[in-house]
């Protein structure tokens, strides 16, 4: 699974952050009931789950997985030389390729001169994948058919390109749009606005079967569009940064913010048996599990993503989480197809690297 999206001063950092599936906006509190939040444990292991080898690799960003031994990363391509805007002459840009982890092997998917492609995750049937594009200023989304390797962009007049993008399904990609409202983009290139939201400057939008899910500038509370019967619907849920769907569709993950913390809520998709994960000063890197058994996340002690930050494992059988490793700043998850395997990125203030930790029960 994969996890949470900027101007010149943020470009080495959209590449570690854009796929993560932790992207926050401001809100206003919640009206769901006070609920005890489950206390992430410090050992190293812990029923449920346990932590074992950790792998480093350097100057990638893996963004999603192939296989068990294959992952999607974004990296330097220095065959295509240096960028030609004066702002970003000293970067090379980045490229898109498969690496395999047992061979150490690059296999290019996509490289284009002077410019940074990223934010690479597949659709789950693994024959497209979306990515972004991007040099100065907002990143533009591609979604590339694996087979053939044609690509478009997902732009047009009817809603001036996407704000961010995501998978709602194998052939469907879905996102707000710089025109308002949300779109969709089909894998066969056909992209529409969604009749019933047009105009509204939607910030949160995820799809789960035929509900999208969004939040506005006008408001932070989650609501609700039913795309077979057009109605709205709010859902008491408020102060909303960032929501997560559950692989299996019935339950989501949501990001809210508090007056001085974070909160990450489990729900059901109608918002029901709300229960607080856990709390804490700045939480991201969320992601589920492909089996929906556990949850990893990651928290920092003071919340300006310059402390040490952990990486955390929720197991929902056990009910309880447990540190799987150390990072520095803004993390970002993806989970192998086993759930074997949690590939995390951290960005160190010059680059970004990743690892692979390795989980047993």
């Amino acid at each position: 699974m994969r996890t949470p999206i900027f101007k010149l001063a943020l470009v080495p950092v959209l590449l570690s952050t854009l796929i993560a599936c932790s992207a926050g906006q401001d809100g206003n509190n919640t009206t769901a009931e006070p609920v005890k939040s489950a206390e992430p444990t410090r050992e190293a292991a812990g029923p449920g789950v346990a932590a074992g080898e950790i792998r480093h690799y350097e100057n990638i960003v893996i963004s999603d997985w192939m296989d068990e031994d294959t992952v999607v990363v974004s990296k330097e391509n220095d065959k295509l030389g240096k960028m030609s805007l004066e702002e970003l002459a000293d970067s090379l840009p980045k490229s898109l390729y498969f690496y395999h982890l047992d061979t150490k092997e690059f296999e290019l998917i996509k490289e284009q001169e002077n410019v940074f492609l990223g934010d690479a995750v597949l659709s789950s049937d693994h024959k497209h994948l979306l990515y972004s594009e991007f040099s100065l200023g907002d990143p533009v989304y591609y979604v590339m058919d694996l087979g053939s390797k044609k690509t478009f962009s997902i732009t047009g007049d009817d809603i001036a390109g996407a704000m961010s993008a995501r998978w709602a399904d194998d052939d469907t990609v879905i996102g707000p749009a710089y025109s308002g409202g949300a779109f969709t983009a089909n894998t066969s290139g056909k992209i529409a606005a969604v009749e019933g939201l047009s105009g509204e400057g939607l910030i949160v939008v995820r799809q789960i079967k035929d509900k999208i899910y969004y939040t506005s500038n006008s408001g932070e509370t989650l609501q609700t569009f039913d795309l077979n019967t057009k109605e709205k619907a709010t859902l008491k849920i408020e102060r909303v940064g960032s929501v997560i769907p559950s692989p299996g569709g019935d339950q989501l993950l949501v990001l809210q913010y508090k007056d001085s913390a974070q909160a990450l809520l489990l729900t059901d998709t109608d918002g029901g048996n709300q229960k607080i994960i856990v709390e804490g000063a700045e939480l991201g890197g969320i992601s589920w599990s492909p089996d929906q058994r556990r949850i990893a996340y990651s928290m920092s002690a003071d919340g300006d993503g310059t402390a040490s930050t952990a990486l955390y494992v929720y197991d929902l059988e056990s009910v309880k989480s447990v540190k799987v490793a150390d990072g520095t700043g803004n993390l970002t998850t993806s989970w192998s197809p086993s759930g074997k395997q949690l590939a995390y990125t951290e960005w160190s203030g010059d680059q970004s690297s990743s690892s692979v930790v390795q989980l047993k029960d």
